[in-house]
Formats: structure tokens, sequence, C-alpha cells
């Protein structure tokens, strides 16, 4: 009888290697054998984030295993436009290689493959292998939904055959489905017109493999998004995927976490903290860093600010004179913080986020009131969410200059703070959320009918 044993391969991103790493341990805990593919670049990452001790002593359960990603540099890297041609090119035969490999010289082959939604054309080297296969996706259905109507949204001229949007009209694609901005599009908000473009012929080659597997699995839950799951046949909610923190388990950090955050929020009253994380990918003008800094101190509450040595292009964090000096008694600014359990933690009162889908499941699970702020790709779609549909937030506003002003930030935070609405809200979507994932819960028993597909199909 052959032993389960599934390959997992994630985008080389924060908010995807997370969400798929807490799967895999899912899986692993239910006797499923996992080999985990990291780029080389991201698994350099994540072990360098790693305390010294924890990886010089470290052992973990899944298996990690490391392919190129077909860049020579970090310019490669972080440029998208040059990025995706070179994934799609590159890594379809590292992976080839790697499962060929594997299951010559392996005692215990593989026998299922699941892909990111965002590699999805990597589901075709499943395929031509004659190996079962599912895609997960993990950002919010409405965003999956999107790229499955690409050619609606080119037929209906909401979009240009390369993807940019025709006009700023709000675009309802069915009934029951709330209207949106085109320009809030997945593939839009990128600050370079040609990195868009690829993403967009980069998404397109993904999707379509995927509209030919039995099995998408959603980091989500179908109380939360219920309306859009329903147009996907074969969506698999099993969300929300979030780590329990147990130590033991296989790192996905690409920064160190400052844990000493947590000491300082055990020292602040209960529900007073106002946390700001803005992501991984964020970048902010000195100017705009400046605001937000100035917006925090007006609101004269403390705060934990996540300000990583990259949220500024080029530059490390440059803030208001004197600010560190003025704010130091009462709030704290740290590079990177284990997420879940600052918003798990009792002090916390709200959120300011740049909406990203794991921080949004992650604020929503613990029942925080989210302040949106987005960047780019998702997170446009993600705020809408919070703020339109789920009504558990607020949006920050930029001013003429296109700047987000420091009384905005102040009004916002406060507006927050005081709407007891909301915070019934999200209170009732966490209930939601934690029965989801109890036993007995619809992604609980999604996940664990998924994991008798993986050991049916490997002869169990």
């Amino acid at each position: 009888m052959a032993i389960p044993h599934a390959l997992v391969v994630p985008f080389c991103a924060q908010g995807h290697v997370a969400p798929l790493m807490e799967l895999s341990h899912h899986l692993a805990d239910q006797d499923v054998l996992v080999t985990f593919v990291y780029t080389e670049t991201v698994h350099k990452y994540v072990m360098a984030a790693l305390p010294e001790n924890f990886r010089s002593n470290y052992s973990g359960k899944i298996r990690l295993v490391t392919i190129p990603d077909g860049t020579v540099n970090d310019e490669e890297r972080l440029n998208f436009s040059k990025l995706f041609p070179l994934l799609l090119y590159n890594t379809p035969s590292f992976i080839q290689e790697l499962i060929l490999s594997t299951n010559e010289k392996e005692e215990h082959k593989i026998t299922f493959v699941i892909v990111d939604g965002t590699m999805g054309f990597l589901l075709d080297v499943a395929k031509k292998l004659n190996i079962p296969r599912a895609a997960f996706w993990p950002a919010s259905a409405w965003n999956l939904i999107m790229l499955f109507k690409m050619p609606t949204l080119i037929d209906a001229e909401v979009i240009d055959l390369n993807g940019f949007p025709k006009d700023s009209k709000l675009f309802q694609l069915s009934e029951g489905l709330p209207a949106f901005n085109p320009a809030h599009l997945f593939w839009v908000p990128f600050r370079d017109t040609k990195e868009q473009e690829n993403f967009f012929k980069h998404l397109q080659k993904c999707i379509e493999p995927m509209k030919g597997i039995d099995h998408i699995l959603c980091n989500s839950f179908s109380e939360l998004e219920s309306p859009f799951l329903k147009l996907i046949n074969n969506a698999l909610p099993i969300g929300p995927l979030l780590s329990t923190g147990n130590s033991g388990r296989q790192p996905s950090s690409f920064w160190a976490e400052d844990f000493s955050c947590i000491n300082w929020l055990d020292r602040q009253p209960a529900c007073s903290v106002i946390y700001v994380s803005l992501g991984s990918t964020t970048i902010l003008s000195k100017h705009q860093l400046g605001e937000l800094a100035l917006g925090l101190e007006l609101t004269g509450r403390p705060f934990l600010w996540v300000s990583r040595p990259t949220i500024m292009e080029n530059n490390a964090a440059v803030y208001p004179e004197g600010f560190m000096d003025r704010v130091a008694r009462r709030a704290l600014v740290v590079e990177w913080a284990p997420q879940k359990e600052v918003l798990s933690h009792p002090s916390v009162a709200c959120f300011l986020t740049h909406c990203g889908w794991n921080s949004t499941m992650e604020a929503l699970f613990n029942g925080v009131p989210m302040l949106g702020w987005p960047y780019f790709a998702d997170q446009f779609l993600n705020q809408t969410c919070i703020v339109d549909l789920w009504k558990v937030g607020l949006k920050l506003v930029n001013d003429e200059d296109g700047v987000v002003g420091k009384e905005e930030i102040k009004k916002k935070i406060e507006d927050l703070m005081n709407d007891e609405g909301i915070r019934e809200r999200v209170g009732d979507m966490k209930e939601k959320g934690k029965r989801a994932v109890m036993e007995g819960g619809a992604s609980f028993d999604n996940l664990k009918g998924f994991v008798h597909i993986i050991k049916r199909e490997a002869g169990n």
C-alpha cells in the first residue's frame, strides 16, 4: 500500500508560502507525507529569519526542497515584469525533474500535487505525468471569479485584451454580486504598466489549467464568501488557514519576528492599542511615511507599528524629527511582528492594514476591526469586502495630491474605535470563522474530505 505523498508548490511570496505551509501541516497531521517546494531565494529568506539556535537545530516533519526561480539577481526577482516570464519558462522543467527524480530515487513516490493558483500552469506538469492534482487559491474567492471571468470582462469591454480597464464605471458581473471598480481588478493596481500587462498574461496562463481540475482549495469559509464560492463549481473552502503558533512547525516567515512586542502588549490596557502593519510589499514615500507617523501621534493612543526595513524604497525608514522621542512612552515600532499572536492579544483594538488576504482572515478570526489602506493586487477588492460587503472596517482616502494625510488617519482611527456596529459585526464574523474550522464545521469537514481523496488516490 502506497503512502500518500503530496508535493506542495507555492508562489514565491510571503502571502502565498504561509497559508500553503499551514495546509501542509494539516496534511502532515493526518499522515500525509509532504514535500514543500521553496525557491532558493525564498528558502534563504525563511532560514535567515529564524533565530540562530533554532536554525542550527531545526528538523521539521515536512520535507523542504528548493528549486531555482530562473532569475539571476534581486532586480529580476523584485520586478514582476521580468519574474513572471521567467517562472513560466523555467519552473515547469524544474518541477518535472523534481517529481521524476523523487519517484525514481525515493521510497515513497509523489502521489498528489497541490499547486498555488498563481503558479497554475504547473498543474499541466502533474497532468502530463498522470499524477492527481489540485489547485490552492490563497486570495479571496471573489478575486478568483474575476480570473475565470476574464473573457467576459473583455467581451463586455470592461477591460481591453491586455487587461487594462477601459473606464472607471462600476461593473456588476451578475445578480447577487457586488459592483466593483475595474481599477481594482486583481492584476491592475501595479505601479508599472509593463508589470501589469505581464501579470495579466501570467494569470491567463495560470487560470486555464485550473478550469479542468476537480478541486480548488480556497483559504476562505462558506459563511464569509458564500455568493462567490457558489459560482465556482470545484471550490472547496477550507479556511481560515491560520498558524497555531506551535514552535515545532515549519518556518514560513521571510522576516525575523520580534516577540518583544508581545511583552509590550501585555502592559497595555485592554482594547487600547492601534496595530499598524502594511504587509511585506507596501512601499511608502518619505512624505507619506511622515504623514502616517504624525497621524498615529495625533491620536494620543498607544500603537504598535510594524515598519520593516524596506518600507521606503531604497532607504531605511525616515521619521519626522523628534517623532520617536515624543511617542516613546506609548508606542512601539518593530521591523516585523508575530501577527497572529498580536491580533489575538486582548490589548489590540483595531488594525490599520494593507488588506492582504491573510491579514484580513487573521483580523476576522480574532474579531479585530480594520482600517484599510491597500497597495496593489487583490488588496483593493479585499477592502471593498471589508468596508462595503461585510461592514467590519473603514477605509483611508487620499487627498487631491494622492497622499493619505495625518488628519485623515487620525479621524478614521477615531471613527473606527468608536463604531460599535463594526465591532459587533466583526465579532459575529469571528464566531463564524471559528465554527468553520472546529470539528464538525464546514471547513473542517471539507479539509478532512480532501485528505481522504489524497489517500484514496494513493491506493489507501
